[in-house]
């Protein structure tokens, strides 16, 4: 809350999604029509979800057919041998309506950089590892059928040197590129951070001279003087977010926080203090890279804070299974406030443009937050028990096989070792890439027009190429997505502005509630592994 000043009122950050959903909002309440556009996205919205929440359903049970389709192995099977390398590395079409729909409100450019990391990691990079024998696979199938058929998505941790999976050593050069991204974002936007405490500093003492000044009662109007304040909030003082709501709102919840950390998993009452205070350093970061690139790096923050309390775990001595617990934590609490952080500067953007009251947005959050804290837990149980592969890190046959947890579980198992478990091969081409990245975003804001960077790649979304892979199919849907964004823009521009965000909106949320729906299912036993068809599924095993 206290941030709301710098960053919306001072200097103004864009929060493009806000800024879109502000003023998707704002067109249902004006204009002559207003009512009967409002009607118009609202079906849009409605078709669209009841589209894609039955799509995901009726898919569970003809995945081969209706979901993913693993044409790969179709030409393979039809006598064409090599071309079974396209399914090995993740090269499936998959009809997916979240992720078509993200593609529907994403600019081209991120899915192109999306599609081009994929390709540099898994279909360049990869194959050449596995063809020099720098990483090792699996075989697809435990009978020896299709030895062709390999798996390139496990985990495996046994020997991460000498005999790595493919998708392992691809976890360091994504990591890399995430850091020295998001790092260039905010050093290519002008030291912003810095500059956001100095001002902030400079600020208070303003105020205080101000408030001295009417306390002597010389100079000119305080009220006046204040509104010259770059912190000038517009909004009226009853509707403000009073110092001791959110104050006293951090204190309970860092005394909380100390608590459960301390008694639910042993750790050290003080390592947890520092890592809060980390997780304010790195919400400021976290901040920064979403109101100007839409892009929140939680991920690479919390790996980068595992590596910082990693060190300290180890130096205290402390075992390593005790020290992956203890920076596995500490990074989820710096990942967990730069994420809540972003989110909730840029609900506060879209209500500063509404005229919206910040002290109401802030009750609503907090019921809201209550709601979903017993919510997500809950929903983590009902898939768990639907899908116990979940838990199950190495495992490439799961619904959800969490790719990003894998990442996590890697840096703990790294920071926590005498020595770094990283190829060598793995450390100097993640090294090279970081640069690339560093050079290539200076140079985007140094050298290039404003107009012109989009020609530079989104090194955040190939980092996630890297690390999400072998798996292409998300990166395929969201490029589809923005083609038939860009092409509805371009021929039919009315019916994209009146349905886009709609449609795309439907669309995400509906595969969601679905998959909820086929966990359901799942636990009922009535599910598509239960009733379902393999018809177009690999090795003829039911594949969803």
């Amino acid at each position: 809350m206290p941030l709301r000043r710098l960053y919306i009122l001072k200097l103004k950050l864009t929060f493009p999604g806000s800024v879109a959903a502000a003023y998707t909002i704002r067109s249902l309440h004006v204009g002559r029509n207003a009512a009967a556009n409002a009607r118009k996205k609202t079906l849009a919205l409605i078709v669209s979800f009841l589209v894609a929440i039955a799509w995901r359903i009726i898919s569970e049970y003809a995945p081969g057919i209706m979901w993913d389709w693993h044409w790969g192995w179709w030409f393979y099977k039809a006598g064409w041998t090599w071309i079974i390398r396209a399914e090995n590395w993740g090269w499936i079409w998959e009809w997916t309506p979240a992720f078509i729909g993200v593609g529907l409100l994403v600019p081209l450019n991120s899915s192109v950089s999306f599609v081009g990391g994929s390709a540099l990691a898994w279909a360049i990079i990869g194959p050449a590892l596995v063809a020099t024998n720098r990483a090792f696979g699996t075989p697809a199938s435990l009978t020896g059928a299709s030895p062709e058929y390999m798996n390139f998505a496990n985990m495996v941790l046994d020997d991460p040197v000498g005999h790595p999976s493919p998708k392992y050593w691809m976890i360091w050069p994504g990591c890399a590129v995430l850091l020295c991204a998001s790092m260039a974002e905010i050093v290519g936007n002008g030291g912003a951070v810095i500059k956001s405490v100095a001002i902030t500093i400079a600020s208070a003492i303003a105020r205080l001279r101000v408030f001295r000044r009417r306390g002597s009662g010389s100079g000119e109007g305080p009220d006046d003087e204040l509104k010259d304040d770059p912190y000038f909030d517009p909004v009226p003082l009853d509707e403000q977010t009073p110092w001791w709501m959110w104050t006293g709102g951090l204190a309970a919840g860092t005394i909380l926080t100390m608590l459960v950390m301390r008694y639910q998993f042993g750790q050290n009452a003080g390592v947890t203090l520092l890592a809060i205070f980390f997780s304010f350093l790195f919400s400021l970061v976290g901040a920064e890279c979403t109101g100007r690139v839409s892009v929140t790096p939680v991920t690479t923050l919390g790996n980068f804070a595992q590596l910082v309390f990693g060190g300290i775990s180890k130096g205290t001595g402390l075992a390593p299974m005790a020290n992956q617990l203890n920076n596995g934590l500490t990074g989820m609490i710096t990942l967990a406030a730069s994420e809540q952080v972003a989110d909730m500067l840029g609900d506060l953007k879209t209500t500063h443009l509404l005229g919206a009251s910040p002290r109401v947005q802030l009750y609503a959050q907090c019921c809201g937050a209550l709601v979903s804290i017993f919510l997500s837990a809950g929903m983590y149980v009902v898939f768990v028990k639907a899908y116990p592969c979940i838990n199950t890190l190495s495992t490439t046959t799961c619904a959800f096989p969490a790719p990003d947890v894998g990442a996590w579980r890697a840096v703990s198992v790294a920071v926590s070792s005498p020595a770094l478990p990283i190829p060598r091969s793995s450390g100097i081409f993640a090294l090279c890439l970081g640069a690339l990245a560093i050079v290539s975003t200076l140079v985007k804001y140094r050298f290039v027009r404003p107009e012109r960077r989009a020609w530079f790649p989104n090194w955040n979304a190939v980092g996630i190429a890297f690390i999400l892979g072998p798996l292409c199919t998300y990166p395929m849907a969201m490029l589809f997505g923005s083609l038939i964004a860009l092409t509805w823009r371009k021929y039919w521009p009315a019916g994209a502005v009146m349905y886009c965000y709609a449609v795309a909106a439907g669309m995400i949320a509906g595969e969601g509630l679905g998959g909820i729906a086929n966990a359901v299912l799942q636990i009922a036993g009535v599910s598509g592994a239960v009733k379902g068809t393999a018809v177009g599924c690999p090795l003829d095993a039911y594949c969803d």
